[in-house]
């Protein structure tokens, strides 16, 4: 008579841990490679202008580290909440192919609360490029949290230019001494924020940033993000060109430049050659636009750059930025030169310009108009169209799942309301497919950078003055930047074209953050009226819930919740109690990529786990 052994309880909750696993890999996982980040979000004591503050670190890292992937890469980001309030991810500039739940932004999801962890998973699918990450709600981006993105080529697509010896990334930005919950208290009190306390360079002040070590006569590709709070930055090398390759994931028709304006949000990227004289150091400069220059400034960020075999330090004056005080097309014109290579693959073999929107038919047309704040119902507020956004409780891709009416209403206007400001949780219906066309018309006194989530869009014209239906008869239809962040200067309008083939709910916003965060934006919810999966990802599994869903949220309260539940009752379905938060720990901040070898063990492992239960 033969005797059946039960496993002993370490085999079964190293068994039930691999299901879990298994969760994890199973959501994402389609035969490209997987790379896992662990990630604690907290405050760390700095003093980055010289006046100590909290600020937002990643694993303790003041900017927080880079995510370094490749093409079609899927990411599992495990973030867990050490700050005192709830917190997002979002992930600026990558797309979400049919996932928007993974987007890190109130319309997609419910935030992450103080002392809860929760795991993003989502692929670059189809994107190469410079892209930044950073917290979206409640001002925090104000106080850091944010590190870049880095999607290379993968090794079959050509690339078109040279391989640099070597990838650097620095982060611009206007800072303040006051931390975001002063400064959003300013802003919930009608007040401005005033001008910034300085501007810094991978989180340190004027003259306070490590020195970068580059061999003399090498090529670097530098790849600069302003990820500031509202001001328009100069970017400039003393004494060196700045050869333009790429923004945002498009390769651009490759130009030098002495200096760029790069406006709050923008990503680009250079391939700078340190072919000048070993003699001494160089300055690099990030100073305010737009502003009355000898009052600001202290707006004016200062890194170092240092050859390996220089003799000296940087001295003397620091490089003029634009003068152009008296000529306010300077920087629509500079941006006027920025354009796509349409000879040159990116994510695919095909040439980007083998996409040919300029013959596309428009079936949407969206006249965005913003003004300064408004007073409506006592409180300060910023708009479009006479709109002023305010986030329901419940995520509009939520309420949209499970069948919650009333939540926000789908009537957003096409062109300027004639009626006052009003709040509302008012969203643009965007067809599936359809080809739409949006112009924002900036009738504030300061340049606004607007961003799409979830699209690349192409920047097709730009002009001082009103938009008209003439003015289409000056756009770009032919090589305009695919991009996804783009600059309106004041007075002026912007237009934009973009294919709306990506399912989901997308949020459309001002990245100044004053004004996104008194309601400066609204979503896109582009719905595919067929019944299918094949254009959009269910929800995770691991989806959190709150407003009107809140009853259905479960508390995790342990990273081994699925393997007590699953140990206390061997019958249940296992992979339906399994969650992924139940793997997730603080161990690491590295990246662990998943390799085919690794997978098929693990697979093995789950067939050995099933045997034992």
């Amino acid at each position: 008579m033969g005797l059946t052994m039960l496993p002993s309880r370490g085999v079964l909750v190293a068994a039930i841990g691999l299901v879990c696993a298994s969760l994890l890999l199973g959501r994402c996982l389609a035969g490209d490679p997987v790379v896992y980040f662990d990630w604690d979000v907290s405050y760390i004591s700095v003093a980055p202008l010289g006046v100590k503050q909290e600020v937002i670190a990643i694993n303790g890292q003041f900017p927080g580290p880079i995510v370094n992937v490749t093409t079609n890469y899927n990411l599992i980001v495990n973030v867990q909440n050490d700050l005192d309030e709830p917190l997002l991810i979002t992930w600026d500039g990558i797309q979400h192919r049919k996932n928007s739940w993974q987007d890190g932004v109130l319309g997609t999801n419910c935030p992450i609360p103080s002392g809860w962890n929760w795991t993003y998973q989502f692929q670059v699918k189809d994107q190469i490029g410079s892209f930044f990450y950073f917290p979206s709600i409640n001002l925090q981006r104000a106080a850091g949290g944010y590190g870049g993105i880095i999607v290379n080529n993968r090794a079959v697509i050509a690339v078109p230019f040279g391989k640099p010896d070597g990838d650097i990334t620095i982060f611009i930005g206007d800072w303040y001494n006051r931390n975001h919950k002063d400064l959003r208290k300013d802003l919930d009190d009608g007040k401005s924020l005033g001008m910034p306390d300085g501007v810094l360079i991978n989180g340190k002040g004027p003259y306070r940033y490590n020195t970068t070590l580059v061999p003399d006569g090498k090529t670097y590709r530098i790849r600069v993000h302003n990820v500031g709070i509202s001001t328009s930055l100069n970017f400039r090398i003393q004494n060196h060109n700045m050869l333009l390759v790429e923004t945002e994931g498009s390769y651009t028709v490759q130009q030098n430049y002495t200096n760029l304006d790069i406006h709050v949000g923008q990503s680009y990227s250079f391939l700078v050659t340190m072919d000048q004289n070993a003699s001494s150091d160089y300055y690099v400069v990030a100073s305010a636009r737009f502003v009355n220059e000898s009052l600001w400034q202290r707006v004016t960020g200062v890194a170092v750059l240092h050859y390996s075999n220089s003799k000296g330090k940087a001295s003397g004056a620091l490089p003029d930025p634009p003068n152009d005080l008296f000529d306010k097309t300077f920087s629509m014109n500079q941006a006027r030169t920025i354009r796509w290579n349409v000879s040159a693959g990116a994510a695919r073999p095909n040439p980007q310009g083998s996409f040919k929107y300029g013959q596309i038919t428009v079936t949407q047309v969206y006249l965005l108009k913003n003004k300064p704040p408004v007073v409506i119902n006592g409180k300060h507020r910023t708009t479009l169209n006479g709109i002023s956004y305010a986030p329901p409780t419940t995520p509009i891709r939520l309420a949209d799942q499970f069948d919650e009416s009333g939540v926000y209403t789908l009537d957003f206007p096409t062109k300027p309301l004639d009626g006052p400001p009003r709040i509302a949780s008012s969203v643009i219906n965007g067809t599936y497919r359809g080809f739409m066309e949006i112009i924002f018309q900036n009738n504030d006194t300061k340049v606004m950078t607007y961003h799409f989530d979830g699209y690349a869009f192409f920047v097709v014209g730009m002009d001082y003055g009103e938009w008209t239906e003439s003015s289409r008869g000056t756009y770009n239809k032919w090589d305009g930047v695919a991009r996804c962040t783009t600059q309106v200067y004041p007075g002026a309008w912007t237009a934009i074209l973009v294919s709306l083939d990506n399912v989901g709910v997308w949020n459309l916003r001002a990245e100044n953050l004053d004004a996104w965060y008194l309601g400066q934006e609204t979503y896109v919810n582009v719905v595919n009226p067929e019944q299918t999966n094949k254009t959009e990802l269910a929800p995770p599994d691991n989806v959190l819930y709150c407003g009107r869903l809140q009853s259905k949220q479960r508390y995790i309260s342990s990273k081994y919740l699925c393997i007590k539940e699953a140990y206390q009752d061997l019958t249940i379905n296992l992979i339906i109690i399994c969650r992924p938060q139940a793997i997730h720990h603080k161990a690491s901040s590295a990246s662990r990529p998943l390799g085919s070898k690794m997978v098929v063990d693990l697979l093995l492992l789950f067939a050995a786990a099933a045997i034992f239960l």
